[in-house]
């Protein structure tokens, strides 16, 4: 059979080629699915030294996905200067390839024009990981229905547990948040992440007023404080939303522009076509088609400065650990790049997080975000559980496939959600079946990167699409037995982000007989999940959760089964 040529890829610097620290480099080389590569190795030195002598390293099958083999090796450097091409033998015949392509001999003493490189690893070029996002489990709360204290502050025009609608205010609040860490904490979580908190004429807050003030009928700075330090006590960490892509109408400066028009110093602070703001219909940018909130010129100087200064304060102000992005792929590559710069300087480990929706390795390249919401790995979760248009098999390649989309530092802090403020919730859309809710939260957790647990998800709270995806936690039900069961389980699989083998071990994914299989092993230990789907659809399909320590000390595992064979 003739070798495809074609599928053969590599690309230095990127999520096939990244430094983990000062000499260590991770290579991935690409073939067709099932060719028959043999003697696979990675032939290196310094692009200096690399014609004299040449180190040998073997690469290992990591991944497959439905079109692709995946090769991996970790190199050990001396020298931070690295020249490599790739080694291997097809049908018994010797190839090398490099940036000329595939080759069947090469000349090292000209390696100098050809070798692929990564010509020095400044300290710059590796990735930072923020330790602390890798294996977090993430408590998502959309303020205004989380919990409503005594100190609540007007608008409230609903009754708790009533169906919300777009306009309803139920009056939660930080406080409210504050009141609950322990709960929130004893569920397994290790940091939280909150819808947006200041001044807004809205009840989701995505249309900001002032980023300067916290809306009032949350609390205030000093409400804000309080939270974040006990939460900090607690052990968690406390990510905000920054919504800087666009803000309200009634945004000082967009009001500005309405009334002085071209005069206004604030003009190009935003997107107009024209000398004034036309609204209707708009003459300027805004998000999706919503005119009541127009788009910032993230281009702008004056808008990177402002907004930088927002994000730096609340961190000085209230030792916040992290900030979401909202609709970050349409704000300036950029202001991404001055804002990871300040954020870092004021606290190194804090997290950015960004709200993309698609492949964003342009993002994700250490100089931008750390993170990205993983909605593509959310949908892989509807395709298995909730429509049933992917087997085990491919779900174990297209999981793969996203794997190898970023580097190993990406996927470890990678935000892993079923669900979200912005989606149907996950436990409505497989029709309330509360076990096979547990089977894909425990897919989710055996991966690398953090778990979001979306508000309510703990308590099996409905909920089609926005705004009824918004719906007020009912403390109430927590004394319901099914509730105390599902949380014995859920909490069982939180905790098992604190396993050697989840923490750090090394990630396989395949399937067998059908099912799914996930595999985390380190030093001290293996895991395995065994996913599989019930033959039924929908509400009769009925998986089984156990988990065995193995008396043989060959292997923990756990297994989910759709049903008993």
């Amino acid at each position: 059979m003739k070798m495809n040529i074609q599928a053969i890829y590599h690309r230095p610097e990127s999520n096939y080629c990244f430094a983990t620290d000062h000499k260590t480099i991770v290579l991935r080389i690409r073939f067709a699915k099932g060719e028959q590569i043999c003697k696979l190795s990675v032939l290196y030195n310094t692009k200096y030294h690399i014609a004299q002598q040449q180190f040998k390293q073997e690469m290992q099958l990591i991944a497959s996905d439905a079109q692709f083999d995946y090769y991996k090796a970790t190199l050990c450097l001396e020298d931070p200067r690295l020249a490599y091409v790739f080694y291997f033998e097809y049908d018994n015949e010797p190839y090398y390839f490099c940036e000329d392509g595939l080759v069947s001999t090469y000349n090292f003493n000209l390696a100098y024009f050809n070798s692929f490189q990564f010509a020095y690893i400044n300290d710059d070029d590796v990735m930072q990981n923020v330790e602390w996002l890798n294996n977090a489990v993430f408590y998502q709360i959309f303020v205004d229905r989380f919990c409503k204290t005594d100190t609540a502050k007007s608008r409230i025009n609903a009754k708790w547990c009533d169906l919300p609608t777009p306009t309803s205010f139920f009056g939660g609040n930080l406080d409210g948040i504050t009141e609950n860490l322990d709960y929130i904490k004893g569920l397994g979580a290790t940091a939280l992440y909150l819808t947006p908190i200041f001044k807004s004429n809205s009840n989701h807050k995505y249309d900001t007023i002032d980023f300067y003030c916290i809306d009032e009928s949350f609390g205030n700075k000093e409400s804000l404080k309080k939270m974040v330090t006990n939460a900090h006590d607690k052990g968690l960490k406390v990510v905000l939303d920054a919504v800087f892509n666009h803000v309200s109408r009634d945004f000082e400066q967009f009001k500005d522009v309405i009334k002085y028009g071209k005069k206004s110093k604030y003009f190009d602070w935003f997107v107009i076509d024209g000398e004034k703001v036309e609204q209707n219909p708009p003459n300027y940018a805004c998000f999706g088609d919503c005119e009541y909130m127009p788009k910032l010129n993230t281009c702008n100087k004056e808008v990177q400065n402002y907004l930088i200064g927002v994000m730096v304060y609340w961190m000085k102000e209230c030792d916040v650990d992290g900030w979401r992005l909202d609709v970050s792929d349409e704000v300036s590559h950029g202001f991404w790049r001055k804002a990871r710069e300040a954020v870092k300087a004021q606290k190194s480990n804090a997290a950015l997080i960004g709200e993309n929706w698609h492949n964003s390795e342009s993002f994700l390249r250490g100089d931008q975000f750390d993170s990205i919401m993983n909605y593509a790995l959310t949908k892989r979760m509807i395709d298995f559980w909730v429509d049933e248009s992917i087997d085990g098999k491919q779900l174990a390649e297209q999981l793969n496939s996203l794997y190898m989309r970023y580097s190993d530092v990406t996927n470890n802090m990678m935000f892993n959600l079923l669900d979200s403020h912005d989606t149907a919730r996950f436990y409505t859309q497989i029709k309330k079946d509360s076990n096979r809710l547990l089977c894909a939260i425990a897919t989710l957790i055996f991966l690398p990167g953090s778990f979001n647990l979306y508000y309510g998800t703990d308590i099996l709270l409905e909920g089609e699409y926005d705004p009824d995806c918004r719906r007020t936690f009912d403390f109430s039900r927590l004394e319901d037995e099914e509730i105390k069961r599902f949380q014995t389980s859920l909490k069982e699989l939180l905790a098992l982000k604190r396993q050697p083998a989840i923490k750090s071990g090394k990630l396989k994914i395949f399937s067998q007989n059908e099912a799914l299989v996930i595999e985390r092993a380190s030093e001290e230990q293996v895991l395995r999940l065994i996913v599989r789907r019930g033959k039924k659809k929908g509400v009769g399909a009925k998986p089984l959760i156990e988990y065995n320590n193995s008396k043989d000390g060959d292997a923990d595992s756990f297994v989910i089964e759709g049903e008993k064979l």
